[in-house]
């Protein structure tokens, strides 16, 4: 079986051009991320507008979510076909022309559906930018270089958070939606000037081994990530509520430390990918950081129900470690895959971590009516407790360049 290194070599692109294939990759992953997660920012506009029910207005805002879900190994197929810059570009235009018709939509099952399409589209971008640069970056700058483009969703949360929130409050929710359409279709022109295809090693895809055939390795790191899930979005879900119902604080101030989080999230992911590429391993910085993520969740449970201090500081250095997988089992998955696989390899990837993502809040939910705060944070830690065996260190393979 042909390495993955050696689809990476191309003395036809220079370092400065990887790295804008790598801005425009991350740019791609952000404009999705503003129309797959903008929307939820639009549920008081919609309640208060359209006199929706907090019900309605929040299944419309799931609406590109589950487009998402539905489509991203199917994508990831197109992606290992066809290439990655053919999808990048029908899949960001489709989801900018998905998002006109949100935008002039009278009818909330239109807007609904319009947003389900785009949610379709905009998965487009998740086996595909991830691809761009596995194949152009060698394996020693691959870690830091999709660390990087990890940051993409976080910053495209933030984006639609800052933005679309506020033209919703000031025009209404239609309006608000002009800025993911103008976002993809910002991220489309970029793709089609910087975006070259990686180059691959020949064969083809129908001669490629299925690479799940043989081990478990990539089985293994999808349940690394699932598992690694649930700490992440039971932080993400609920830092803010218990800092307001909890510790008192205004809705302002715990909105700051969320903030601060996010902005440790994303120095976490970067770092951990720098770290894999110092030590030339994927899975040992992912079992360290499993490590962590145990140690830090529990430390959170037990410092929360005891009211210490101590506790705050704890949220954000749990927000850090608890994303810090993302990038490190994103680029194992793509590098064991292979040029020919690697698509639905992460599509795989990407649609148990939402299937899981998805199930976490409302579970965690009862874990905090029926007991606290404190007990749902400590009762996180065994998950990564059961992820630490599963992480394949033995069965990795050694980076090449």
């Amino acid at each position: 079986m042909t390495s993955q290194a050696e689809a990476t070599s191309s003395p036809e692109v220079g370092t400065t051009r990887r790295w804008a294939m790598l801005a425009a990759s991350t740019l791609a992953q952000a404009a999705a991320a503003v129309m797959i997660h903008g929307p939820a920012f639009l549920i008081p506009a919609l309640v208060a507008d359209r006199g929706l029910s907090l019900a309605e207005a929040g299944l419309v805002a799931a609406a590109p979510m589950a487009g998402v879900t539905c489509a991203l190994v199917a994508w990831g197929v197109v992606t290992d076909r066809h290439g990655e810059r053919v999808v990048l570009l029908s899949g960001l235009v489709s989801t900018a022309l998905a998002g006109v018709v949100a935008v002039v939509s009278t009818s909330v099952v239109l807007l609904a559906v319009s947003l389900f399409v785009a949610g379709l589209a905009a998965a487009s971008t998740g086996s595909a930018s991830g691809r761009v640069v596995v194949g152009w970056f060698p394996p020693r700058r691959r870690g830091l270089a999709m660390g990087i483009r990890q940051t993409a969703q976080p910053a495209g949360v933030g984006i639609a958070a800052v933005t679309m929130a506020v033209t919703a409050d000031r025009l209404d929710a239609n309006a608000a939606l002009w800025i993911p359409v103008a976002a993809c279709a910002v991220a489309a022109l970029t793709v089609a000037v910087v975006v070259i295809d990686p180059p691959r090693p020949g064969g083809g895809a129908a001669e490629a081994p299925n690479p799940y055939r043989g081990d478990r390795f990539l089985a293994r790191v999808h349940g690394v990530s699932v598992l690694l899930v649930v700490p992440q979005f039971v932080v993400w879900t609920f830092a803010l509520v218990w800092l307001v119902q909890d510790r008192g604080w205004s809705p302002a101030a715990a909105g700051v430390v969320v903030a601060v989080a996010q902005v440790a999230g994303v120095a976490g992911r970067i770092g951990a990918g720098q770290l894999s590429d110092v030590v030339g391993s994927r899975m040992r910085p992912l079992r360290w950081v499993t490590w962590a993520a145990l140690a830090t969740m529990l430390a959170l449970g037990v410092t929360a129900g005891l009211g210490w201090g101590v506790a705050v500081p704890l949220v954000v250095v749990a927000t850090m470690v608890t994303v810090a997988d993302n990038g490190l089992a994103f680029t194992a998955v793509a590098e064991r895959a292979g040029p020919f696989w690697s698509g639905r390899a992460l599509g795989l990837q990407n649609t148990a971590q939402y299937l899981t993502a998805s199930a976490v809040p409302p579970v965690a939910a009862l874990a905090v009516t029926h007991g606290s705060y404190a007990w749902t944070f400590a009762l996180a830690a065994v998950f990564p407790l059961v992820a630490v065996a599963l992480v394949p260190v033995r069965d990795e393979r050694a980076l090449t360049q």
